[in-house]
């Protein structure tokens, strides 16, 4: 898993501490939402990859649902920043606020 700062907004690799992006309380299911447009997904799905983005110009708390596999964490996206990942169960669902 790699936070960085988008290459919209120069490449810039990141530390989870001390970067503008930080691990949020999880929320159960019934409390998350599908996030809205504005966060960005790469996906594929054969290599088990997905990449979030945070472009609506506000700080962001999402996770990545995996369908019949353990969820990511939930995650403080800053404007701008984004991380990306691998699961190796299941199947991409979507990206929640959390």
């Amino acid at each position: 898993m790699k936070f960085h700062k988008s290459a919209a907004l120069g490449t810039l690799a990141t530390a989870v501490l001390g970067s503008g992006l930080a691990m949020a309380p999880t929320a159960t299911a019934a409390e998350a939402g599908t996030a809205p447009a504005c966060v960005k997904r790469d996906v594929i799905k054969h290599e088990k990859y997905v990449k979030v983005t945070n472009n609506c110009g506000q700080t962001m708390h999402l996770k990545v649902v995996i369908n019949g596999g353990p969820d990511f964490r939930c995650y403080t996206y800053q404007p701008g920043y984004e991380w990306d990942g691998n699961w190796r169960v299941g199947s991409y669902g979507k990206v929640v606020t959390c």
